[in-house]
Parts: structure tokens; sequence; C-alpha cells
């Protein structure tokens, strides 16, 4: 029987927070960090012992989620307040990283702890884009950039910033800051028609509107 084809998500998230986005806005890039501070101790374990094994100077990443939104994904990755999701369409930004010398990219794999241990060997390739089973929710997505003769703490790409197809702000951001949030973000040059939003994810008036609508037994 033939194959079926997994259908490719057409947009990526990236989870972040307001400063890190007016840097994003104002500068029209997207950056690639040390992943040496991620929370994951695993994940930056594996990542610090790939660059290891490559024999890297410099080691950068930067992580995307290929789902919709989900209350782990902002607990996580964009926590509190300032927390912001920004979507893109996934080919008008991977576009930024074609050509380039240094760049892999890929989703991540997971799997069980159990099934690695018995495995003869791995290859150290992977390591970038492995992680653990329950993690899986995560739908993770990452662009990283290697080299082996410069060191770098980061690095930035430029990108059209018509790939930006929409911005959400955190659930937790206060209701009376929103709107001067907003009129901040829009008034920066080249971002006057941005769709931006505050995520209705932990208050929703149409999901608690079913109580009305609805009968019950």
């Amino acid at each position: 029987m033939p194959t079926t084809k997994k259908k490719v998500n057409p947009s990526l998230n990236r989870y972040t927070n307001i400063v890190a986005l007016l840097h994003m806005l104002r500068m029209k890039e997207i950056t690639l960090l040390s992943p040496a501070t991620w929370d994951d101790k695993n994940d930056a374990h594996f990542m610090a012992e790939y660059k290891r094994l490559g024999g890297f100077e410099t080691l950068l990443a930067v992580c995307l989620s290929q789902v919709s939104e989900t209350y782990h994904h902002w607990h996580v990755f964009a926590p509190g307040p300032n927390g912001v999701c920004v979507k893109f369409d996934r080919a008008g930004l991977l576009s930024a990283f074609e050509g380039v010398d240094g760049i892999r990219q890929g989703g991540v794999e997971y799997e069980y702890i159990t099934k690695l241990k018995v495995e003869p060997w791995i290859d150290a390739s992977r390591l970038p884009f492995l992680k653990r089973k329950p993690y899986k929710p995560e739908a993770e997505y990452r662009v990283v950039f290697q080299d082996k003769e410069k060191s770098l703490a980061s690095r930035a790409f430029s990108f059209d910033i018509g790939a930006i197809d929409k911005i959400t702000l955190s659930p937790w951001m206060p209701k009376p800051l929103r709107a001067a949030v907003i009129d901040t973000l829009m008034s920066i040059p080249g971002c006057e028609n941005l769709i931006i939003k505050r995520s209705t994810l932990t208050e929703n008036s149409d999901w608690m509107n079913i109580t009305i609508h609805s009968r019950f037994t």
C-alpha cells in the first residue's frame, strides 16, 4: 500500500517575550542564541555534546513550534504577561536561512529513553533534533547554526516582515495594557498592518457562553 505523506503545517510559531519581539520588529531580524542557557538541561546537554563531538566553536539555535497554541507552549516558552507568540509563514521565514553555510534545520524527533539505551550507536548528527518522548506535544522545529572557526554568542538573520502572519499577546497580559502595547508595536516602521491580538486561551467568551446557549440534563 502507498504511504500517506504527512501534511506539513504552513506556519511556524515563535514563542518569546516583548523585549525580543521589539528587537525582532525594529531590526527585521530573527536571532539564534546559545542553547547553554536553555531551561531543559537534558536538551542543553545534548546540544553541548553535539558541539563537542563536532568540534564546533559556535552552536546557536532558535526553537519554533509546528502546532497551534497550547497552555504548555505559553507556560513554558512565553510565561507571564510579557509573553508573545509570533506566527510566521513557514516558507517566508525559512527563506531567511537559504544558502547560509552552517545552517541545519528540521523537526525534532521524540524518543523513549529505553529505546535509545538499546540502540548500538546513535548518529551524533541527530543530537540537535532529539528530545524525550514526553515533549512530543511541543511539535518543535529547530534552526541550528554551527561554525568550526568563529566563536559567536549570537547570529541574526534578516527576514521579510511580510513573513509574519500574526502576533498573539500573552493570555495573562492585563486587558488595560493591551491597547498601548499594540499601538507601540504597530508604530514600528513596516509594522503598521500587522495583525496583533491577545490570546483568549485562558478566557474565551465563546467557550463560557456555552452555558447560556446549551441545554443541560
